[in-house]
């Protein structure tokens, strides 16, 4: 919370300087437009390149064309994607069982804001942000010249950082609306606000217009119909989803398939005294090797430990930054720690659960054979059959250890015996050489990650993209190939000149693909200002008025139902986001 504190006041300091540089005439000087905090900063460069790319206008029509069929789809997505989460938040209201404010609902958490968001790395965050920011308005400027639409401008916008890009085309071209309504012309004195009109100025305006010389019949003004509209609007959500398609389409392809798994197992702790220490053995060097027996897991580390003797010498193979070592390591005389594995669970009725076991004890050993990993309570269970008696040794939260003689049911799903136990790892154990050793399953994962878009045929799959990078495939996340997971992979074959350069264009691609779908579907909800928003109030006038053939009334009712649409919308985030502080208190 402290660091939220931190921002707003940081944030609050930078909408006081914006104030006072609007005020000095600055702001305006530079061309710069103020909204509250928000910058839009214009520029009129690179408008003669939309011209020129504009060019293959018919190939860009039909680019625009799949891109409403696309929004519309997504619009239905997200609009039911939003249903659902308010009625699974209500109903966990109801029920008392809507979790404590975390941080999958801070107000920093839903806006995909680099620097702010904590789950969005800022260096790569950036980068993604930047391309989905290009190719979204660049998209609309050009179908805004394929249309033969005015472009006034192009630029960012910035609260701080920046947050949107944006196009601009000539409004009263694009929606038929006129630059300066009656309304935005200059009233110093608040004279037409109050309702006074000033008939001097009403006089002089008509003098004025009958001593000018007749004017030549006016040019229709241009104004784009409802299908140019709607291209040039989702042309922005087309280019997002390309440029997914294209990034994905790299990284679970050529990207992924260059990476090889160095091993499972790491060095999780290491005392600085030991003479593994001495040897230099660091904490989250991966192992490969000891002596000449390749190691895969854990658990093929501690069967070969145990075939050695004690104060022999293992060389261990370890690798940091994927650079493979050799380190002489003697094997010590005292016994390793024994941690056993821990129960998460029970199954009501079953034997581990008449027994009294409960959530949090750790199983040490299953008739006298030591359980030192989740491997070894699987291949002892796997040799055990229905109605045999087995002692279990357990140990509770006060590290007394007791056992239990328990006789195993019928497994449900195999022929062998049952316990009925939940279980996993302790997160490290202890071995010979002097220290701890963690498993993480780097090639199952990463095959998992090579699947995924074999998975989206199915909805389990576009829900595992669309939370990767914050909830991953089991709520882990996944950020990318960086830090310690960056560890336990290694680039081959044609990425191997490439070294860490390999991780440095998974991670972009990551970001880029997943900013730019997030951003491509968030836009396609029908709540106006987003283009989303401006398509279905369109086309819902359009319906109605071919229903009705009466415009105005065609009009007050797109706009209330769109307008309602965007309020339940509205009210749908700010529920998600307050909605656990209201229960649980701020």
């Amino acid at each position: 919370m402290n660091e939220t504190y931190l921002a707003l006041a940081l944030f609050l300091v930078y909408w006081m300087i914006v104030i006072v540089l609007k005020r000095k005439g600055i702001l305006e000087k530079y061309n710069i437009t103020t909204y509250g905090p928000v910058l839009m900063i214009r520029t009129t460069k690179g408008l003669k390149l939309l011209d020129k790319l504009a060019r293959p206008g018919k190939a860009w029509k039909v680019y625009a064309n799949i891109g409403i069929v696309l929004m519309f789809i997504g619009m239905a997505a997200m609009f039911l994607i939003v249903i659902l989460s308010d009625i699974a938040l209500l109903s966990s209201i109801g029920d008392n069982t809507l979790p404590e404010p975390g941080r999958f609902n801070e107000a920093r958490n839903i806006f995909l804001i680099p620097g702010v968001n904590e789950f969005i790395p800022l260096t790569w965050g950036v980068i993604a942000l930047i391309v989905t920011l290009v190719v979204h308005e660049f998209s609309h400027a050009i179908l805004c010249r394929v249309e033969d639409i005015r472009v006034k401008s192009m630029g960012i916008l910035l609260a701080l950082v920046p947050i949107g890009g944006f196009a601009e085309p000539d409004e009263e071209e694009l929606f038929g609306k006129k630059e300066e309504d009656e309304e935005d012309k200059p009233d110093p004195y608040g004279d037409r606000r109050l309702g006074i009109v000033i008939e001097e100025e009403e006089e002089e305006e008509e003098e004025k217009q009958e001593t000018q010389e007749p004017k030549t019949e006016e040019v229709p003004e241009k104004k784009a119909t409802r299908n140019q509209r709607a291209r040039i609007l989702a042309a922005g959500v087309m280019a997002n989803f390309v440029v997914t398609l294209i990034a994905f389409s790299l990284l679970f392809g050529p990207v992924l398939g260059a990476m090889a798994p160095l091993g499972n197992t790491m060095v999780v702790d290491v005392g600085e005294g030991s003479p593994a220490y001495a040897a230099g053995i660091r904490e989250d060097m991966v192992i490969t090797q000891l002596d000449d027996t390749s190691i895969a897991n854990v658990q093929e580390m501690l069967d070969y430990l145990d075939s050695v003797e004690m104060g022999s010498t293992v060389q261990v193979h370890a690798a940091t930054d994927r650079v493979v070592s050799i380190y002489e390591v003697e094997v010590t005389e005292e016994n390793p720690e024994i941690t056993g594995i821990m129960i998460q669970d029970t199954v009501e009725g079953s034997p581990a659960a008449e027994a009294g076991f409960n959530q949090g004890m750790y199983i040490l050993s299953i008739d006298g054979q030591t359980i030192r990993t989740v491997s070894d309570f699987t291949d002892f269970m796997g040799t055990t059959s229905p109605g045999q008696e087995v002692s279990v040794e357990v140990a509770g939260s006060d590290d007394v250890s007791n056992e239990y003689m328990i006789e195993l049911a019928q497994h449900p799903d195999e022929d062998k015996g049952y316990l009925g136990v939940y279980t996993q790892g302790n997160g490290f154990v202890e071995t010979s050489l002097g220290f701890s050793v963690g498993e993480f399953p780097a090639r199952e994962y990463l095959q998992l990650l090579q699947q995924l878009p074999s998975m989206l045929t199915g909805a389990a799959g576009w829900i595992i993209i669309l939370g990767l990078p914050i909830i991953g495939f089991a709520g882990e996340g996944f950020p990318g190939f960086s830090g310690t997971l960056a560890q336990f992979y290694e680039p081959v074959g044609w990425a191997e000149p490439l070294g860490i350069g390999l991780f440095w264009i998974a991670n972009s691609l990551l970001w880029i693909g997943w900013l730019n779908f997030y951003v491509g579907l968030f836009n396609c909800l029908p709540a106006v200002p987003l283009d989303g928003g401006h398509v279905f109030r369109d086309y819902l006038y359009s319906a109605i008025y071919r229903l009705t053939n009466n415009e105005s009334k065609a009009e007050r009712l797109s706009a209330t139902v769109s307008g309602t649409f965007a309020l339940l919308i509205l009210m749908s985030f700010l529920l998600m986001i307050f909605g656990p502080y209201f229960v649980h208190g701020f």
